[in-house]
């Protein structure tokens, strides 16, 4: 429990926080961009086949 009242209520800690949710959203945004353009690819691909 300390360690999250360290987290949210020093500087370096909402620093760590920041990073994370920084780090984690961008996680998010290339696995998302990632499968959008191999779905693309393969479609592509598939298209060039016919």
């Amino acid at each position: 429990m300390q360690a999250l009242k360290e987290l949210f209520s020093s500087d370096a800690g909402l620093m760590s926080a920041a990073g994370i949710a920084f780090m984690l959203g961008m996680g998010v945004f290339y696995v998302r961009y990632f499968l959008k353009h191999i779905r693309e690819d393969a479609a592509r691909a598939e298209a060039a086949r016919r």
